[in-house]
């Protein structure tokens, strides 16, 4: 079944017709590699195993250099840099490549949120404490050239915990950088909306294929975009969670299942559900 699907996909890639309003195309998107081992692992299954055609990494995490090199295994994986600003794990932490004062918390570590929505006069969160804006374009500019410098398929970018769109600054270095580095891929300039599929963090493994195999199922002609997050359930990924969300390793493990069931692969060969990745949305339909 493995081949097959991988075949039917590829021979599909070549027939694409020229608007993304007649067929169904699908950007199965797996985002957090170089986070930890197991998502690693988990992102590389997702795509030699199962959906997903891009992948985002982030570059100041542990294991990075670990998933450069896979990706440099798998050259035909699309790679979007996932400019990271924030550090959510209570247990785990990273810091920016970067001296930068303004973007860390008393322990040098990036602040665990993006904002306090809540509360205005907070300053415990990457937005709250008043970040410098010229420290933040140096430690994109790091991340950025850091994946370049290890990952031939980078394509785009994309932001982690969506902290470059908390303001139009930040929004704009975002813009500017993608246009600098050639990795500007606007989904949404070519007509993307983005799928939920109710990846519940309380759900099992398997409710959370059926929701994937019921959204793929109701799935119209058009472009569309689906996010999450590909773990394993390993004593590693245990040790990652927060307040809220603390069964991090079953939610993701159940994830990775979703990516690589051979039911979803099914409903995808018979609905004719085309698999793209980033750059080939910006290729097919990009002006």
């Amino acid at each position: 079944m493995k081949a097959i699907f991988c075949s039917l996909i590829l021979a599909a890639s070549w027939t694409f017709a020229a608007s993304p309003t007649d067929g169904i195309y699908l950007i199965v998107r797996a985002d957090d590699i170089g986070s930890s081992h197991a998502a690693n692992l988990a992102c590389i299954e997702s795509y030699q195993q199962g959906i997903a055609r891009s992948v985002e990494v982030m570059v100041p995490c542990p294991w990075f250099l670990e998933a450069a090199a896979m990706l440099r295994d798998n050259p035909g994986y699309d790679v979007g840099v996932h400019l990271t600003l924030t550090s959510e794990w209570s247990n785990v932490k990273w810091r920016p490549l970067t001296c930068a004062p303004s973007l860390v918390d008393s322990n040098g570590y990036f602040y665990p949120k993006a904002k306090i929505w809540s509360d205005e006069n907070s300053h415990d969160a990457f937005y709250d404490a008043r970040p410098d804006i010229e420290q933040v374009e140096a430690e994109l500019r790091a991340q950025i050239e850091m994946a370049l410098k290890h990952i031939a398929q980078v394509s785009h970018l994309s932001s982690h915990m969506g902290v470059t769109g908390l303001d139009d600054e930040l929004r704009a270095l975002e813009k500017r950088l993608a246009e600098e580095y050639d990795l500007d891929i606007d989904l949404s300039g070519l007509g993307a909306t983005y799928g939920r599929w109710g990846s519940d963090t309380q759900d099992d493994a398997a409710t959370r294929e059926q929701k994937l195999i019921d959204m793929l199922e109701a799935q119209q002609n058009g472009l569309t975009v689906i996010i999450e997050h590909p773990g394993l359930d390993t004593p590693e990924m245990r040790g990652h969670g927060h307040p809220g969300y603390e069964h991090v390793a079953a939610h993701r493990h159940g994830v990775t299942k979703a990516f690589t069931s051979e039911k979803v692969k099914q409903v995808i060969q018979k609905r004719n559900i085309q698999l793209i990745s980033y750059k080939q949305a910006q290729e097919l339909f990009g002006k």
